[in-house]
């Protein structure tokens, strides 16, 4: 289970960019291609967050999915998938992802 380190991560940079101040909401943006199940990593983040010093910092995730350009045909497209990054218009596996692959903290909010 990988999302304990992810966990471990979002903390670091959380204790590094909140001033010390109390962080009641940490938001992390997560694509659909980088391999995180949700649920884990929202469970990870309740025992992390105890032991990082952060214990009412709730975790906020914003999903996002896959979207590809075709280099064959032109289409852009969302991808459902998790398995695929064919074009669903001409199956061509020629393709540019446009977004998906995010991993970022985007925001905390702190008193």
């Amino acid at each position: 289970m990988h999302e304990m380190s992810l966990c471990r991560a979002i903390a670091g940079a959380v204790r590094r960019h909140s001033g010390g101040l109390h962080v009641d909401v940490v938001r992390v943006r997560v694509g659909a291609l980088r391999q995180v199940v949700p649920e884990s990593l929202s469970f990870c983040w309740t025992v992390v967050r105890d032991f990082e010093a952060l214990p009412d910092a709730e975790l906020e995730l914003e999903l996002v999915p896959a979207a590809v350009r075709c280099r064959q045909c032109g289409a852009e497209a969302t991808i459902t998938s998790r398995w695929s990054l064919l074009c669903p218009h001409c199956r061509s596996a020629d393709v540019e992802v446009l977004c998906g692959e995010e991993f970022l903290v985007t925001s905390l909010d702190v008193s």
